[in-house]
């Protein structure tokens, strides 16, 4: 008598998963989705990007930026000879490009700059460069290594990081307006 009920229950608990699996975790709610995990490459204008690499990827709420380097959005070296005014110019278009990932520059939480030569006085200009993107009660980590040379002849200084967006929106405490 029990085995002519074992089949009918096994179908009905399999009709039962099969069904619960399409609608998605008890309760109703949909599947997650996982498009906001996926990585996908920001889109930048004005910021110049080499070849074949991406400004910055983007994944979740984080952004992973890559070597920002003192080229103006024509993409002429800016600053020859001057350690100041391209690390200037790299720090902008860093700034520029977590706004285009919808952030605003307080909130990297990680820097390295690579200096061409690199001196202990190099480490001022850099932080006097940095200061009006950064958050001044909880800056960045920062790390400054010296390098022998970067991508093109006369550039003295790149920069990449990682931000971690807070909001959708920028925060106006946060943004000081770079």
């Amino acid at each position: 008598m029990t085995r002519p009920f074992l089949p009918a229950l096994a179908l009905i608990v399999t009709a039962a998963c099969a069904s619960s699996q399409r609608r998605g975790p008890p309760g109703g709610f949909p599947p997650p989705d996982i498009s906001f995990t996926q990585p996908h490459a920001v889109a930048v204008t004005g910021v110049p990007q080499l070849p074949g690499f991406s400004t910055a990827v983007k994944v979740g709420n984080t952004v992973y930026l890559s070597g920002q380097v003192p080229l103006d959005s024509a993409g002429h070296l800016v600053g020859k000879g001057d350690l100041g005014a391209q690390a200037a110019q790299a720090f902008a278009n860093m700034a520029h490009v977590i706004r285009a990932a919808r952030g605003v520059p307080a909130d990297l939480v990680q820097l390295t700059v690579y200096v061409v030569g690199y001196d202990t006085s190099a480490a001022g200009v850099v932080r006097r460069a940095v200061e009006p993107y950064v958050e001044p009660l909880v800056p960045p980590a920062l790390t400054i290594v010296g390098v022998a040379t970067l991508p093109e002849p006369n550039m003295l200084i790149a920069v990449d990081g990682i931000a971690v967006l807070r909001g959708q929106l920028p925060d106006k405490m946060r943004d000081r307006g770079r």
